[in-house]
């Protein structure tokens, strides 16, 4: 089944303007294995000062600006446009996300939801400069993996997420069989069976499809996130996963 939902503009931590497909109270909750997505804009003097976590996988990627991650861990880094920030939060972490530009930080925030066997594991982070993340263009077509085979990032879950720009008229096929994911326009529409999909909305698929064909009505840009369900209860609470 194919779906299109729009994004809820909120906000987060201090000041910041976010529009969330997922958790919304009283609609979406998640999407098994993913348990939040915010399209998220910082800008100077917002932030997420100091905060826990437990029981995902959070993954911050970079379109503008840049953003200092600290937690208690000790790692201090600091990512720019194009850049990833990856933690696993396991049995508990704090951290902060602060941005250290002058300009406006924009980018996503996916969180992964841990299987129930690694849920207490040790918090682990990573940090991913653009240049690392492999990219491949072919076609009217440029695809950044992020989280794949291919990329450096190493999650406990099995996942593909990549962020990907379509010129006009454009197509793009992607084997999704046996997984469960979304396609989240930044800019421009997308077009997938029947379904149109336009800026701050997102095309929800369950493991019942197999391939995706996508067609770029004008030129886009969004991401794509799939992987495979736990198939377990999911307990969410502010930043707690259990």
């Amino acid at each position: 089944m194919l779906e299109v939902v729009s994004a809820k503009r909120m906000f987060e931590g201090e000041g910041v303007t976010v529009h969330r497909l997922f958790p919304i109270i009283g609609a979406r909750m998640n999407h098994d294995p993913f348990v939040l997505f915010d399209h998220f804009e910082v800008g100077v003097g917002q932030g997420f000062p100091t905060h826990p976590h437990r029981g995902f996988e959070g993954v911050t990627y970079l379109f503008s600006g840049s953003m200092r991650h600290t937690d208690n861990l000790g790692n201090d880094s600091v990512i720019t446009k194009g850049g990833a920030q990856i933690f696993c939060a396991g049995r508990g972490i704090e951290h902060s996300e602060m941005p250290d530009s002058r300009d406006a930080t924009r980018g996503i925030q996916l969180w992964i939801n841990l299987a129930k066997k690694v849920k207490t594991i040790e918090p682990s982070y990573q940090s991913v400069d653009a240049e690392e993340l492999p990219e491949s263009a072919a076609n009217g077509v440029k695809v950044i993996t992020i989280v794949g085979d291919s990329s450096p990032v190493k999650l406990q879950n099995k996942a593909i997420y990549q962020c990907v720009e379509m010129s006009q008229d454009s197509s793009y096929e992607i084997n999704v069989s046996d997984k469960r994911g979304l396609v989240y326009m930044i800019s421009g529409t997308l077009r997938c069976s029947d379904k149109a999909i336009n800026e701050s909305q997102a095309l929800i698929f369950n493991s019942k499809e197999s391939i995706l064909f996508l067609r770029a009505e004008t030129n886009c840009h969004f991401m794509i996130a799939y992987g495979e369900p736990h198939s377990e209860p999911i307990i969410q609470y502010g930043p707690f996963v259990d």
